[in-house]
């Protein structure tokens, strides 16, 4: 089961729908869901390949949001994917994302970086720019050559190199992070279940570090559930955010947030995990809508 995978439709994703169920059909993943970034245009497709191949699908979105001054990630299953207000919400995230690129640039050369955005912005072909993809330009043409790109080559400190350039530069608190003006957290809540779904944070102890009490705050505020297992969080987190789910009667969700390239060393199906919970793990997700 891996329930936060992100395919080619997502900025920063890229492979194909196809290719995503061919890949959990391959690695035994016999239950999945597509949650791209602000994006639902993955999911009939996705629909139609898990039932050719025989898998258990839940529909999913991923919405960028902000509680309290802090940007997460709110994973939506089980949604109308069909609805306006998902085609909407992309529309709205794709324009705050454009108008931010520019300011991310100056701040990048600024930094010392010979980045050129307009490179940036053909290599994106027509999706949305991101540091990741940044990286991923500089890499790969000399011309932007500069010492402080030596952590993320080949050998360098920086394994997986294109995350860890947006984490270092771009992650909200870093030098070149530019807020976007994200919807609230509770209205990402409300976009989600007016239309049928159910809202699990995703990765809190990512986005929460040091402050994984929030968690239960969002828990307060209309989520429904937690991702208690991924490639994140570390085992005094998981043994912090799955006691808490269990306490309040909460979903538990589990998730490898796969991307391809950008995040290399993630595969499908793959994510920190502690039997202990196994039970309680597989009834949570009996709980959610799987299309057949």
């Amino acid at each position: 089961m891996d329930l936060h995978i992100h395919s080619a439709y997502s900025s920063d994703g890229e492979i194909p729908v196809a290719g995503i169920a061919e890949r959990c059909a391959a690695s035994g993943t016999a239950i999945f869901s597509l949650t791209d970034h602000n994006c639902v245009r993955g999911l009939d497709e996705a629909a139609g390949c898990a039932s050719k191949a025989g898998l258990g699908f839940v529909p999913g979105i991923e919405v960028d949001c902000n509680f309290e001054g802090t940007d997460l990630h709110l994973l939506g299953y089980g949604i109308d994917w069909r609805s306006r207000d998902f085609a909407s919400l992309e529309e709205d995230v794709a324009a705050k994302v454009t108008e931010a690129f520019g300011e991310t640039i100056r701040r990048l050369r600024k930094l010392g970086f010979a980045v050129d955005g307009a490179a940036v912005l053909a290599a994106a072909g027509g999706k949305l720019p991101t540091l990741e993809l940044v990286a991923e330009v500089m890499l790969s043409d000399a011309a932007y050559d500069t010492p402080l790109l030596a952590p993320y080559r080949e050998g360098g400190a920086r394994g997986m190199p294109y995350i860890n350039f947006y984490l270092d530069y771009g992650a909200q608190g870093r030098p070149a992070f530019v807020p976007v003006d994200f919807m609230d957290y509770r209205d990402a809540v409300a976009v989600i279940r007016d239309n049928g779904g159910v809202p699990v944070v995703a990765h809190p102890g990512l986005n929460f570090r040091g402050r994984e009490r929030v968690a239960e705050r969002l828990l307060d505020f209309g989520a429904e559930g937690l991702e208690v297992f991924n490639n994140y969080h570390d085992t005094t987190q998981i043994g912090y955010f799955a006691p808490l789910v269990q306490r309040r009667g909460a979903l538990m969700t589990c998730g490898s947030d796969f991307h391809g390239k950008t995040k290399p060393l993630i595969g499908i199906g793959q994510f920190r995990f502690d039997d202990r919970f196994e039970s309680y793990l597989r009834a949570s997700a009996a709980r959610l809508p799987v299309l057949p």
